[in-house]
């Protein structure tokens, strides 16, 4: 059994690969043979040629959006994970601010980003608009799994006269911390979901600096390879940041209660 699933691991990483590598293949060769114009569609050889040419546009744009990202991700874990320790300490401040968490995550960020941009400077609302997309997985899942915490386990800790950072520390977070990775692994998507749209939204206005901005910006200059090459360092930014925060579920997994 152990042999198999030794072997089995190399052709599930290379299988998504080579179909990665022929689907771009068939692109490249469709794209010569029929002779399709580089502003409709540009083949993968030009776009990496593209991203070379354009690097110093591209570069300081992908700095701009990640570093977005990434500080949308940490006020969201910061934010949620504190607003969840606060609503499992009290009912009555839970059933008053969770609609309004609610409300918050089902309404569109391209409905909300032109009226922060109004409100803030551009670079202030993206990272409001990408803050507030990533806000709501961390503070669900996180306060989901505060309320999952074993009822016998709860009452041994009374039992035993437990602290209260003694039940954080050793009943509450180990029970809470899969639930919150989870939500850390959705929030770190999203969070980058929202900088671009907001980003869109900023360029739409003639304002920005992020990738989404080059995007807007080759549009109107009909530079479509510089599109599709500002949408593959979109795409392999958002692979990198769910396998990392992939990785860290691994590392960190959730571990059993002890008093």
């Amino acid at each position: 059994m152990n042999g198999s699933a030794s072997r089995s691991a190399p052709l599930r990483l290379l299988t998504p690969l080579l179909t990665g590598f022929a689907a771009l293949a068939l692109w490249e060769l469709a794209v010569r043979w029929l002779a399709i114009p580089p502003y409709i569609l540009p083949g993968p050889v030009q776009v990496l040629q593209t991203l070379w040419s354009d690097r110093a546009i591209l570069a300081p744009a992908l700095g701009v959006t990640l570093w977005t990202t990434l500080e949308a991700l940490a006020l969201a874990v910061v934010g949620g994970v504190l607003l969840a320790l606060l609503f499992s300490r009290s009912r009555l401040l839970s059933a008053a601010l969770y609609p309004f968490a609610v409300v918050l995550q089902v309404t569109p960020v391209i409905a909300i980003a032109p009226l922060l941009l109004v409100w803030l400077e551009p670079g202030s609302a993206v990272l409001v608009c990408a803050f507030l997309v990533a806000f709501f997985p961390v503070l669900s899942n996180t306060a989901a799994g505060l309320q999952a915490i074993d009822p016998g386990l709860d009452e041994l800790f009374r039992l035993y006269g437990a602290s209260r950072w003694q039940r954080l520390v050793r009943l509450e977070a180990p029970t809470a911390a899969p639930h919150f990775l989870a939500g850390l692994r959705i929030a770190g998507g999203l969070a980058l979901i929202g900088a671009i749209v907001a980003e869109i939204a900023a360029g739409a206005a003639g304002q920005g600096s992020g990738l989404a901005w080059r995007i807007v910006e080759a549009g109107y200059r009909l530079n479509i390879p510089r599109m599709f090459a500002a949408l593959l360092l979109i795409s392999v930014s958002g692979v990198l940041i769910h396998a990392g925060l992939s990785l860290l579920s691994r590392l960190l997994p959730g571990r059993g209660a002890s008093p």
